[in-house]
């Protein structure tokens, strides 16, 4: 399957033809609905056909087989036959929300420099989990700096590197609780100009001047050594 989220990150629709479809949902020989996974939600949107049918798409989550997508429509949406040639589409302002939230974690991270033990990205909010003891967090100086980075411009783009690069170079995976996949030869990595550079797999703005301005929530006490900081767009 062609994941044309993956090189392409702002492509709000494709033509496909359906490969499959079982009690899980819709597959089709490409798409550009971003599966669950990084802690980055799936997208949501439409399965149309050229004669006006509709199929709602309320996830996308990742298959079986490597880079395999299926598409789970909403209760009660009729079948579409295996072979039908459709366009898929997805929400493009959430998606774009999910995305600028996603790269500003990564801004997160380079800003609270401890190690991260969790994540999440949200529609138009997110949190990163740190592995920190007695240090202290201001929520004020995290959002000034993040800000500046974001007003900054910074460029956001793709890399790619080999499984044996990557085990030669441990501290570029920042994530204590979750490993970059690795068996497929080669891993991307996320570049945020010279701020950041980290495995990922999920979609992302193209500048950080995209992103918009930002605020930290909350900071939370999580346990003896973890520190929850929750961020929101603010348009």
């Amino acid at each position: 399957m062609e994941a044309v989220f993956r090189d392409d990150a702002y492509a709000k629709s494709c033509e496909a033809t359906v490969t499959a479809v079982d009690d899980k949902g819709i597959y089709l020989d490409r798409t550009v609905f971003y599966p669950t996974g990084g802690g980055q939600p799936g997208d949501i949107g439409m399965i149309r056909t050229a004669d006006g049918f509709e199929v709602e798409i309320i996830e996308a989550r990742k298959g079986q087989e490597p880079d395999s997508v299926f598409h789970i429509p909403a209760e009660g949406a009729a079948s579409i036959a295996v072979g039908t040639t459709v366009t898929a589409e997805i929400d493009w302002e959430r998606r774009h929300r999910l995305m600028r939230m996603h790269t500003c974690l990564h801004l997160l991270s380079s800003v609270v420099t401890y190690p991260v033990t969790g994540g999440q990205v949200s529609d138009g909010k997110g949190r990163l989990d740190f592995d920190i003891d007695d240090a202290t967090l201001d929520k004020v100086e995290i959002t000034a700096e993040l800000n500046r980075l974001i007003d900054a411009d910074k460029t956001v783009s793709p890399e790619w590197i080999t499984d044996d690069e990557l085990a030669a170079k441990p501290e570029l995976v920042k994530t204590m609780s979750v490993q970059p996949p690795t068996g497929a030869g080669h891993v991307r990595l996320i570049r945020v100009d010279d701020h950041d550079l980290q495995p990922c797999g999920g979609t992302h703005v193209a500048r950080t001047g995209e992103i918009g301005p930002v605020e930290v929530t909350k900071i939370q006490n999580k346990g003896k050594q973890n520190r929850r900081v929750s961020l929101a767009l603010l348009s």
